[in-house]
């Protein structure tokens, strides 16, 4: 089997969890009678849109960085690595949707991963040019 399939796996589980909080901040709206395209209403409501908006902002560096690890490292380790990250944005969202505070275990399971892959990729990337 390709290698590359186990990070495009969690890729696709990365996209699911994002999706989740999506469809979680729309149902929102309509339980809190939010109109669109307001965001402003009971501070319940706006945890569900932080949520999913913070969600998407470190999707922006999940996924780059994770498939440049496993292009200058290793695609195994990448995948082993990038499950953290959905299992800790769902963990987060579910998390603050109940309260703030409750958000924080989610974070520090999703964060370490961001770092990793994009330090560590380019710290193989310049090896990789020290070597040429």
């Amino acid at each position: 089997m390709n290698e590359l399939a186990y990070p495009g796996l969690v890729t696709g589980l990365g996209l699911l969890v994002y999706y989740y909080t999506l469809f979680e901040s729309g149902r929102a709206r309509g339980r809190f009678e939010v109109p669109a395209p307001s965001h402003d209403g009971p501070e319940d409501y706006q945890r569900y849109v932080r949520a999913h908006l913070n969600t998407l902002e470190h999707l922006v560096l999940f996924i780059p960085g994770l498939w440049l690890f496993a292009f200058a490292v290793d695609p195994l380790w990448a995948a082993g690595i990038g499950l953290f990250w959905p299992v800790g944005r769902l963990l987060y969202a579910l998390g603050y949707y109940q309260s703030a505070e409750r958000r924080v275990l989610g974070l520090l399971i999703s964060m370490p991963p961001l770092y990793v892959f994009v330090l560590g990729s380019m710290i193989a990337m310049v090896m990789a040019l020290a070597k040429a």
